[in-house]
Parts: structure tokens; C-alpha cells; sequence
């Protein structure tokens, strides 16, 4: 009895000792990627399953894609799960700026993933979440892959063309969020198409890139939350804080300081129909059209 009592102490010491074990509460600390990162989420709070098949009747209903078992890309169950990644997105005390910030979100991915048009049947503002990836790129879209850039550079190969609500584009992009999912960068670098076959990564990439701040633009959080406070040089751009810097962010340099195209004024439209919907004040500085793009400086 003595002697199996110390081969047990032996093998528990030899557990807690080992150079490969980590206890739960450090491996939570040192682990700082999303995948497996579970918090809060005050999106319940405003949307809820009806209201949400409600909002996107026409939304993708992607047989290849992984959730739950339901065989469904753009599902609320999704959108909460990723929403949880994410404690701040709708995080505010403030409900006339979490709905605010709501409104501007699902506005942005719905006018992303349109698949609406003038007198569709339910009106244009139900085909929100119709596509998953953008259109003419089945066989990919190389333009998106920027070869100065060395931090995430492309792999030959693949296409770093819109996935996703937000239509993640671009390798740079991809590699960030890669980073910030995964904790390494080259899981979509290697593998981008990941990003239509997993509903929770791919509105988690939408989140992510709304959080995310990349000079010179802040995020689409801050600025429409009110913590962004434009320098001197936004102000003399007329980038100020509202929905309108929002777009300016996501595609300023096409519809943004030019004369208003049918995209861009659908954009501004689907702000209003989602504000409607959740009750709120759309707040100031509604459009892009007189302002310059952020990434001019000078």
C-alpha cells in the first residue's frame, strides 16, 4: 500500500510539475485569442430570434456552413455567439446608443450582402444577408491581394475577395483578424474560404472589423458611440462623429465626397429603416457626400 501510495503522489507531482501543464485560470489568462472566448452580450436585449427572421426574411441559408447543426449561415444564434466575443460592441449603459450602434452595424452588413433591388418583393430593405461572399469571385478575385505588405503577406492561390456580413476583404485584413481569432495569422491567410463555412467566424470577423481602429481611421465603434473626437485635420474633412464616418470607414474612397450612387443611398436608407425599427434617434452628420476620405491627410 505504501509503495502504489507513492507512485500516485509521484504521478501527481510529476502532472503539476510538468513543463506542459497549465492550470484552467492561467491557460484562460494566456490565451488571448476569440475562438474560445465566451463573455457577455447585450444584443438580447434588443433583438431576439422573431425579430431578427422578422428583419431578414431573404437572408443565405448556406448548406455548407457549421452551426449547431442547422445548416444555416446568417442565423441569430450565430450573430449572439460572435456578439459575445465581443463585451463592448452594444456594451454601453446608454440604450439610445447601443440601438444607435445596432442600427448602424446591421444597416452596413445588410447594404454589404444585398441582395435586393428597386421593387423587390417586401420592399429592398428585406434582402439584407443574401450573399456570403461577393459576387464574380467563385474562382477567386486576386486584386484584393496587396504583395507590399509583409506583415500578411498572400499565399499563392488564394482569393482575398468580400466574405462574410461585412464582406471581409483584402489580405491584410484577413491576416489581422486570423491573428486575433486564432491567435496566429496564417489559419486565414492559408485557408480565407474558412470564412463561409463557419457562421460564428464569419460574423465574428463583421464584429471584429467594426471594433477595430486602423490608422488613420478610428473604428466604426467609436465613432458611432461618440468616443472618437475627429483631429483637427477630420474636422476641416467634415469627418465628423455619425453614421456617415461609418461608411467613410468601410468604403469611403468610393462613396464617400462624390455625388450620392444608388448603393450609397441605400446605405443611408437602411440606417433609417433599422432606427425606425429600434426606436432611436439617428443622430447627426447622417451622410459621407462632403466628406473626404480618411485615408487623406493633408
Amino acid at each position: 500500500m505504501q509503495i502504489r501510495a507513492a507512485i500516485i503522489l509521484l504521478c501527481i507531482l510529476a502532472l503539476f510539475t510538468s513543463p506542459n501543464y497549465v492550470c484552467a485560470k492561467d491557460r484562460v489568462k494566456n490565451d488571448t485569442s476569440l475562438i474560445n472566448f465566451i463573455g457577455t452580450s447585450q444584443l438580447n436585449k434588443y433583438l431576439n430570434k422573431k425579430k431578427w427572421n422578422e428583419l431578414f426574411p431573404h437572408r443565405n441559408l448556406n448548406r455548407h456552413s457549421k452551426i449547431d447543426g442547422q445548416n444555416e449561415m446568417y442565423s441569430y444564434n450565430s450573430f449572439l455567439k460572435a456578439a459575445k466575443k465581443f463585451p463592448q460592441f452594444l456594451g454601453n449603459k446608454n440604450d439610445t446608443i447601443n440601438k444607435r450602434e445596432l442600427s448602424a452595424f446591421l444597416a452596413n452588413i445588410a447594404q454589404e450582402t444585398s441582395g435586393g433591388w428597386d421593387n423587390a418583393p417586401d420592399s429592398y430593405f428585406t434582402w439584407g444577408l443574401y450573399f456570403t461572399e461577393e459576387q464574380n469571385c467563385n474562382e477567386g478575385c486576386q486584386q484584393y491581394s496587396d504583395t507590399t505588405n509583409k506583415k500578411y503577406p498572400p499565399f499563392n492561390g488564394c482569393s482575398y475577395h468580400g466574405r462574410g456580413p461585412k464582406q471581409l476583404s483584402w489580405n491584410y485584413n484577413y491576416g489581422q483578424f486570423s491573428e486575433a481569432y486564432f491567435g496566429d495569422k496564417d489559419s486565414l491567410l492559408k485557408h480565407p474560404e474558412l470564412l463561409i463555412h463557419d457562421a460564428v467566424l464569419a460574423f465574428s470577423s463583421a464584429i471584429w472589423f467594426w471594433m477595430q481602429s486602423q490608422k488613420p481611421k478610428p473604428s466604426c465603434h467609436d465613432i458611432i458611440t461618440g468616443n472618437w473626437i475627429p483631429s483637427h485635420i477630420d474636422s476641416s474633412y467634415n469627418r465628423l462623429p455619425g453614421f456617415g464616418a461609418t461608411v467613410n470607414v468601410i468604403n469611403g474612397g468610393i462613396e464617400c465626397n462624390i455625388n450620392e450612387a444608388k448603393q450609397t443611398t441605400y446605405r443611408y436608407n437602411y440606417y433609417l429603416f433599422f432606427c425606425k425599427y429600434f426606436n432611436v434617434v439617428p443622430g447627426p452628420n447622417l451622410k459621407c457626400s462632403n466628406q473626404k476620405p480618411f485615408n487623406i491627410q493633408k
